[in-house]
């Protein structure tokens, strides 16, 4: 009922896990994460408890895969279980059991882990591993487009509903206290990938003051589609109506505000986006009225 993606950055030496699900709050289920030590995502039927037991083993030095054996081997019920580690050396380890319900499975990359169950298909999971390995930046960022990749990729076939994820970082909380760099969650959303990346590019743009990060767009899904609609007619966009924001909707941005004499950076406040939408002629939903929809 459940994709998500395990990952260890050698370079910061973060290490994260995100998640999305058709189940309530898979965030407060699937990912733990200590900085130093490693992260785990526990799903299909989860037990909650592997992730502070194998937290606990990763932190005493034994490998990942020895500690999914010790899990396993205490657990009667691990054919229902799917898990993914990976530890501060960047070691991975995954199971996925033969109960869980199709499309199930599990995918290894370089010092990452992908695994699902209930998907679509396969092609979540290679979506995912593509993205996560052709993004630069740093982990949460390859985390958040394997995220969507698998969103875009059909992800849990029953539908949507939570998502979250998990970063740590020694000395990376809030004013340096802790290891939570990063620690989002959409508990219950029509679109919660693409909520969960709108709230981090607002994090990012506020806590983490990332270089750039006060150039990046953070809008609503469905806010997106519109204003995909309203470039569209206008003639600047030729892609998908939908609500990711992508490179597509960049270049459009860029090639509006060029032919407006306004700036060629594709960030946009509320005036501008609410300029567009009726020099196109669109109505103006209300947030009340998008949220009946």
């Amino acid at each position: 009922m459940t994709f998500s993606i395990v990952g260890f950055d050698p370079y910061t030496e973060d290490l994260g896990v995100a998640v999305s699900s058709r189940f309530l709050a898979s965030g407060a289920v699937v990912p733990h994460a200590r900085a130093g030590v490693g992260a785990i995502a526990t799903q299909a039927r989860a037990n909650y408890l592997y992730g502070p037991k194998g937290l606990e083993m990763l932190a005493k030095g034994i490998d990942p895969q020895s500690v999914l054996d010790s899990l396993l081997r205490e657990d009667p019920d691990r054919e229902v279980r799917q898990v993914g580690i990976v530890d501060a050396r960047g070691r991975v380890a995954a199971f996925t059991g033969s109960r869980c319900i199709d499309w199930k499975g599990h995918k290894f990359g370089k010092h990452v882990v992908a695994l699902g169950n209930i998907l679509v298909g396969e092609r979540v999971l290679d979506a995912m591993l593509e993205a996560y390995e052709s993004t630069e930046g740093e982990l949460v960022d390859k985390l958040l487009a394997a995220l969507e990749a698998g969103d875009r990729a059909g992800g849990d076939r029953r539908g949507k509903q939570s998502a979250a994820i998990l970063v740590v970082r020694e000395n990376g909380g809030f004013l340096g206290f802790g290891d939570r760099y990063v620690d989002l969650r959409v508990d219950d959303h029509p679109e919660p990938v693409l909520e969960l990346i709108r709230i981090f590019r607002l994090y990012d743009s506020t806590r983490l003051l990332r270089p750039g990060s006060r150039e990046i767009v953070a809008m609503q899904a469905n806010d997106v589609r519109i204003l995909k609609q309203a470039l569209a007619k206008l003639g600047f966009y030729r892609g998908e109506i939908d609500g990711y924001i992508d490179k597509e909707l960049a270049q459009a941005l860029t090639a509006y505000l060029a032919s407006r004499g306004l700036s060629t950076i594709p960030y946009i406040d509320a005036q501008t986006v609410k300029k567009i939408i009726r020099e196109a002629g669109i109505e103006i939903y209300t947030t009340k009225s998008r949220d009946k929809t």
